[in-house]
């Protein structure tokens, strides 16, 4: 008889903002992402302007990778929104990080590293 396993109280969280975000639709995930983030801050994670971004909370729908980069960004942040308050995360986006060789998340995103991003965001969650 295999024995199931109850998941710890980290796992959960990473499990639960994982579904958050591949559930959400795009202009949704867009809008959260610029409450928590900002608009600039937004568009330099998908490498675009900020014209581009409200064009997206307006309901237009970007190409694939941007799409991608954008659910990948929405759940590393759902991750740090469950133990943060919106401004430490949005201050841990654009700081110096040591897991990511004092490079910022959010222009290591734009780089299409979300996996690195996303190790570092479960190293800073797991410390907290």
């Amino acid at each position: 008889m295999a024995i199931l396993e109850t998941p710890t109280p980290r796992r959960r969280r990473r499990e639960e903002a994982h579904v958050r975000a591949i559930e959400s639709d795009f202009t949704p995930a867009v809008k959260s992402l610029v409450e928590t983030l900002g608009k600039g801050l937004v568009a330099v994670i998908v490498d675009r302007d900020v014209k581009t971004v409200s064009r997206w909370m307006g309901g237009a729908l970007p190409r694939g990778e941007e799409q991608r980069r954008v659910i990948d960004t929405l759940q590393i942040c759902e991750l740090l929104l469950s133990g943060d308050a919106p401004s430490v995360v949005r201050s841990w986006f654009m700081g110096m990080n040591p897991q990511l060789n004092d490079e910022n998340p959010a222009e290591v995103l734009a780089e299409g590293r979300s996996r690195d991003v996303m190790a570092a965001a479960r190293a800073y969650a797991n410390a907290s």
